[in-house]
């Protein structure tokens, strides 16, 4: 008697009085589904091989046949079917004998999950029948030859996406007869760009190639006034990625029955990409020191870190915010929600979303680290992902600011979005989800506030034109950068710009107005700094240029700062200091010279050769100060990538990467990767060391598998030097 108990009970659900089933938010976890289903007793002579039954089913799953080519699925490097909803595939069905319309009846069941049910759409039963109606599930017959029938079945516009199982059910008059379960007929369903009553739809067929089947990018960095690029390989056709994303979704807890809603992925997916609060893919690390993981500018693309967490389920070690923009984006094109890299130079990351960036000086008008919590990033990336937005008021669909990087929280987890690109534009930052951050991020103003021994507060300085003043991404079709700064904000100083402005802050977003300070800036005398074009290693010229409009003369005592600082403006260590008094003659320019030395900057320089210069001046005759704060970036020398003979899909050639310290030290502890999507899984090579002026050679041989444009992407890793790329596109020729 007790051993009938605990069988029944282990097949029982388990009980905790909140659900009456467990929640579903596992696509691998499966049911047992009866091959027999009994609608009551069977009599004694029944013998299922008397009725229909399926012999065998054909899936059209190559990549050469009509699914994954009418799909735009042919380039996953995945056996199985992979199909888009709310657009027709077929198959085919071999049976016993040949099918009877009049007296034989049978309809497909595609599942997922461990709990499926009909009303969560995780169990779809698809009858055969007449005419398929766009958007909605439906089969209908469309060839049928000795025992064979071909079908063409609809999936629904709106169903979850992930891995199905498909089965076949048969009718019969004591019961229902399934197919056996088998994995070769599993199917998966992405989000379908293509498909209008998707809403993922994008109308530009140039676009959803770009956005969606591109499996190279560009990151851009540096700053504003040295615009850097490198590719980033998103990778998302590789083998396994696909599996690796739908786990994601799992890993983030989200219900099965949510996955037909871009909106709620994006938000999941947005928390889980970082580490933060739920061991999510790619654990950030801001401050030089990697022990135990890779550096972020060492990797060359998303499908390493996608593969590593899928397999270990532990965060993998360390991403800065290109890396976490990168895997996102492999992960939206993947599932096919049309999504592409976005890079805003001088980023606010403005802790308490007022608008405003403080940066505080001391009596003598140097700025004090002590005050100063606010940083400016040189750049900051995030993503945009294309869909409508039923949730909010018409006009508000479109891009939406996803962002994966850790940096504040958003209802109890660090994530951001999705927030309408148009809403951020217009101020209306009230809609869901995160618009008054993204907001802040482009649009705040920078304070140069002198404390008073009293207390007192003195604004000295209001730089608004600074943050957020290009904001871009890769063109489509090309290499090239696009600039769409216009579609986050109005023209600097137009009416409609302060109009956005008046409305976030009425929705909001905290802006003290300018009466709540004193503040009575010195017009009659401009201050401009330029750095001369520099490289990494070498000496370089910094010029500071009064101009006095005014009848007067003055003098200005100066003060010069230069910091190198981490990528987002948090300054590691003053490398520079400088002080003079300047003669400012009526109605005239003066500039003045200040050279930074190699010797001055080497030994405490990171990653991304980055510095930060502070330069203010006090009027004397006034006392009023002016500030200006610029960053430099070095240029870092780049890898030199060839190819040795040719390029044939199928035979093996091999590709060269030198590279020459260009630095007055031996680099060590140097690292080289090379991958190429479609092409090169990444390689990995170790070097002790590369003494000064001397060049590392490395060949790779590898055969390439498919004709067509592909791009070889490398990267080199040191101690002492950093974010050193190269990049060559290679076409390969047909067999």
């Amino acid at each position: 008697m007790s051993e009938t108990m605990s069988t029944n009970e282990e097949n029982k659900l388990p009980l905790n009085g909140r659900r009456a089933i467990p929640p579903n938010y596992s696509n691998d976890e499966e049911n047992e589904v009866p091959e027999m289903e009994a609608f009551g007793l069977i009599p004694r002579g029944f013998n299922p091989r008397d009725y229909l039954r399926v012999a065998d089913i054909y899936m059209f799953k190559e990549p050469q046949e009509i699914n994954k080519k009418e799909h735009h699925t042919d380039k996953y490097y995945n056996p199985k079917l992979i199909v888009r909803r709310g657009q027709a595939f077929q198959i085919q069905i071999d049976f016993n004998r040949p099918y009877q319309p009049q007296s034989d009846q049978f309809w497909l069941e595609f599942l997922m999950g461990r709990y499926p049910q009909q009303n969560k759409g995780t169990y779809i039963p698809v009858p055969v029948g007449g005419a398929l109606k766009p958007g909605q599930w439906g089969a209908k017959i469309i060839h049928r030859e000795n025992n064979s029938v071909r079908l063409s079945i609809m999936s629904s516009a709106t169903c979850i996406i992930g891995k199905f199982r498909l089965y076949v059910a048969v009718l019969t008059p004591y019961g229902i007869l399934r197919t056996r379960r088998n994995s070769a007929t599993d199917t998966y369903i992405l989000f379908n760009p293509w498909c209008q009553l998707d809403a993922v739809y994008l109308d530009d067929e140039k676009e959803r190639e770009e956005y969606v089947l591109n499996d190279v990018g560009i990151v851009f960095h540096g700053n504003v006034e040295d615009v850097k690029s490198r590719s980033w390989s998103y990778g998302q056709f590789e083998e396994n990625v696909l599996d690796a994303c739908l786990f994601l979704m799992d890993k983030a807890e989200l219900e099965l029955s949510g996955r037909g809603n871009p909106i709620k992925i994006c938000r999941v997916a947005s928390a889980v990409i970082n580490s933060r609060d739920d061991d999510g893919v790619i654990a950030g690390s801001w401050n030089n020191s990697y022990d135990y993981g890779v550096a972020p500018s060492a990797w060359t693309g998303s499908v390493d870190i996608l593969l590593e967490y899928y397999s270990s389920k532990q965060p993998v070690r360390y991403g800065q915010c290109w890396v976490f923009a990168g895997v996102f984006n492999t992960f939206l094109r993947c599932l096919g929600i049309p999504a592409r890299l976005i890079t805003n130079y001088s980023s606010a990351h403005d802790n308490n979303a007022n608008l405003r960036m403080d940066f505080f000086l001391d009596d003598e008008g140097k700025v004090d680290t002590r005050l100063t919590k606010d940083s400016v990033w040189n750049y900051h990336c995030w993503n945009e992902a294309w869909m409508t937005r039923p949730d909010l008021p018409v006009g508000f669909g479109g891009w939406q600011v996803v962002d994966g990087t850790p940096q504040e929280t958003s209802d109890g987890m660090y994530r951001c979005g999705p927030a309408s690109v148009q809403a951020i534009k217009h101020g209306h930052v009230c809609f869901q989800f995160d618009a008054p951050f993204v907001y802040a991020e482009v649009n705040s103003d920078i304070f140069y506030t002198r404390m008073e021994k009293n207390g007192t507060q003195v604004v000295e300085n209001i730089d608004t034109t600074r943050i957020g003043q290009l904001i871009v991404t890769k063109e489509v079709g090309g290499d090239g950068m696009m600039d769409i700064t216009e579609e986050y904000k109005f023209r600097e100083g137009s009416d409609e710009e302060r109009l956005a402005l008046e409305t976030a802050v009425m929705y909001g977003v905290k802006k003290q107005s300018i009466q709540d300070t004193t503040y009575q800036p010195q017009t009659d005398v401009d201050m401009d700094f330029q750095a001369q074009k520099a490289v990494l290693g070498n000496d370089f010229k910094v010029t500071i240029t009064f101009r006095n409009k005014s009848r007067n003369s003055y003098t200005a005592t100066t003060y010069f700062s230069g910091n190198i600082v981490f990528y987002t403006g948090v300054p590691k260590s003053e490398f520079k200091k400088h002080s003079f008094s300047a003669k400012l003659e009526p109605s005239s320019s003066s500039s003045f010279d200040i050279v930074i030395k190699s010797s001055e900057y080497m030994r405490d320089l990171l990653e991304q050769a980055s510095f930060h210069f502070f330069v203010t001046a006090r009027i004397n005759e006034t006392g009023k100060i002016l500030a200006v704060q610029k960053a430099v970036m070095l240029d870092i020398p780049t890898l030199r990538i060839k190819t040795k003979g040719e390029l044939v899909a199928g035979k093996e050639t091999s590709v060269i990467v030198e590279f020459t310290n260009p630095l007055k030290q031996t680099l060590e502890n140097v690292t080289l990767r090379l991958e190429g999507p479609g092409m090169l899984r990444t390689i990995k090579k170790q070097f002790g060391r590369i003494p000064m002026n001397s060049t590392l050679t490395w060949e790779v041989k590898f055969t390439p598998m498919r004709a067509g444009l592909r791009k070889l992407i490398a990267s080199l890793n040191s101690d002492a030097l950093r974010h050193v790329y190269g990049e060559l596109n290679v076409q390969i020729q047909k067999p």
